[in-house]
């Protein structure tokens, strides 16, 4: 891809608990085997990645842990470089970061559990990403392998936007992965949770390419997530 054409995809939700941190860490070492250069930058002060790299004996992918005021110059400085993609792991809160995290990105991966819980936390999020004119997906992620909550939050999300054609289920590999320092595709690559994770990372590269998003303001995006909210 090259240098003039790194990539930005920022993880951003405002639930904690949502498996933001994995789901980054799993699909960054899912586009380095894909054979593409990634670095990953942590605004998150809980610092799951960066205990996650203390623990890693591979190379790659590149971590580095930056204040949120510092995130404009960074950006400006990978773009010099020859990664092909950055990955911004945000934190947990609503915040000025979070806006610049979102600002930055040419595409805001929404990782959501199917609790109602998580469905109405998202609103906040999900009118940022609107107000930029963002490029979003939603991911199910941290699923149960069979539930009616799964497809009742998947239909209501695909009215919200762009959901791609594969859930993050809920499997030990990820937390063993974790763990040892390895993304699940390197801990048990022909396991089911590396077979997600690849799926789902040739979603994210097809949806890269795609085309710009529509436009809404994020007052009719909050009040559509709110519609969805108490549905759910």
């Amino acid at each position: 891809m090259g240098a003039a054409g790194m990539k930005a995809i920022t993880f951003v939700t405002q639930k904690g608990g949502s498996g933001k941190s994995t789901l980054c860490i799993s699909l960054a070492v899912a586009a380095q085997e894909a054979g593409h250069t990634v670095c990953i930058l942590e605004m998150d002060r809980q610092a799951t990645i960066s205990d996650w790299l203390d623990h890693r004996t591979a190379d790659g992918p590149e971590v580095a842990q930056i204040d949120a005021t510092h995130l404009d110059l960074v950006m400006e400085r990978l773009a010099e470089s020859s990664y092909d993609y950055v990955f911004i792991d945000t934190p947990g809160i609503d915040s000025s970061g979070t806006l610049s995290a979102i600002r930055a990105a040419d595409l805001c991966i929404i990782p959501c559990r199917p609790t109602p819980a998580d469905l109405r936390a998202f609103k906040p999020t999900l009118a940022a990403v609107y107000r930029l004119e963002k490029k979003f997906a939603f991911v199910l992620n941290q699923t149960p392998p069979r539930s009616y909550r799964i497809r009742d939050a998947a239909d209501g999300l695909a009215v919200l936007g762009i959901l791609p054609d594969v859930n993050i289920v809920s499997r030990t590999d990820h937390q063993d992965a974790i763990g040892v320092g390895q993304g699940v595709t390197e801990y048990n690559p022909k396991g089911q949770a590396a077979g997600e994770v690849r799926r789902l990372w040739s979603w994210i590269e097809r949806r890269m390419q795609a085309a710009r998003p529509r436009k809404a303001s994020g007052q009719d995006a909050g009040k559509e997530a709110g519609k969805h909210a108490k549905a759910a």
